[in-house]
């Protein structure tokens, strides 16, 4: 009977045993973390029946094409910045042989010579920007302007800027809008819509620096309100006739709203104190590769240049550092 009873007591602790439930706290089970870089090797195959399906011809769509890596602006300013100015009148053919115009063939190298050389064209009001407060520029800003406003800056100049990515900055007078072998309103309005700025050149074109004060209104003020009426687009810079004036007539220039005024020089230091006489390098048309180089900051090489092309008055282009 004994025996039977310790059996039985066995039995019992074994299937009590073999029952019990076991659990875990899962906050105390670390899980391993994969980090970017953290390489999984052999990892578990899963194993499942899959339903036959037919094969699909891959399709490979048009991808649009990687984009052109640019320069990273950089910051200038505020108060001296360096951005080179050029001045131009005509692109052109000279029945005179007068300096003022530059052969297209010649403008379009001198452009070519700009973008292989990695310049980029801004707006007077960026320049304008980076003088007073500072602001990003390109690397290699530029500005390049026309006076006069003659025909040929839409005939040849305008689809050459085009061509190699410029825009430019045309200053006309109310004396020649639309007289023969002057810009009419309809192509400055052209060139205003493909990203040209526009300034004015006086009314008459007369040398301001001998010019008396009610003369100097009517230039000076009464050319801004003329151009933008009749234009229909803001007139922000001004160009003195004959590229200079004197102390009466760049204190006009700021008194009538203007945000600069451009004169010729010599540098391409632009500097606060100046923002009423920026300094513009004249482009003339006697000018061969290396006279065109010497004037730019940044510079490159001018050996892709054929040598029959940069010779000019005896002078040869060499390759600049």
């Amino acid at each position: 009977m004994k025996k039977k009873l310790l059996l039985v007591s066995l039995l019992l602790v074994l299937f009590i045993s073999s029952s019990r439930v076991v659990t875990f706290d899962e906050s105390t089970i670390e899980t391993p973390t994969l980090t970017k870089n953290t390489a999984v090797t052999n990892p578990p195959t899963l194993t499942r029946t899959q339903t036959a399906v037919p094969k699909i011809s891959p399709v490979h769509p048009t991808l649009p094409p990687s984009p052109i890596p640019t320069a990273t602006w950089v910051y200038q300013g505020s108060d001296k910045v360096v951005v080179p100015i050029l001045l131009y009148h005509h692109i052109g053919n000279s029945p005179t042989r007068s300096l003022y115009y530059v052969l297209p063939d010649i403008f379009e190298k001198q452009l070519k010579l700009l973008r292989d050389w990695e310049y980029t064209s801004i707006t007077t009001e960026l320049l304008v920007k980076a003088i007073k407060e500072g602001a990003l520029l390109p690397p290699r800003p530029i500005l390049i302007t026309f006076d006069d406003g003659n025909l040929d800056n839409y005939t040849a100049a305008f689809p050459l800027m085009q061509k190699y990515g410029f825009t430019g900055i045309l200053y006309v007078g109310g004396y020649s809008l639309g007289a023969p072998g002057f810009l009419s309103v309809d192509q400055i309005q052209e060139m205003a819509g493909a990203g040209w700025e526009i300034g004015s050149h006086g009314m008459r074109h007369p040398d301001l620096s001998v010019s008396r004060t009610q003369e100097l209104d009517y230039e000076i003020a009464e050319s801004k309100y003329f151009l933008e009426k009749t234009l229909g687009l803001p007139i922000r810079s001004f160009a003195y006739p004959f590229g200079y004036g004197d102390e009466g007539a760049y204190h006009r220039v700021y008194t009538a709203g203007y945000i600069a005024g451009m004169v010729v020089g010599s540098t391409s230091i632009q500097n606060s104190n100046h923002l009423f006489t920026l300094n513009r390098f004249d482009i003339k048309g006697t000018y061969d590769y290396q006279q065109f180089a010497s004037l730019l900051p940044w510079s490159g090489d001018l050996e892709w240049i054929p040598k029959d092309e940069v010779q000019s008055q005896g002078s040869k282009a060499t390759r600049l550092p």
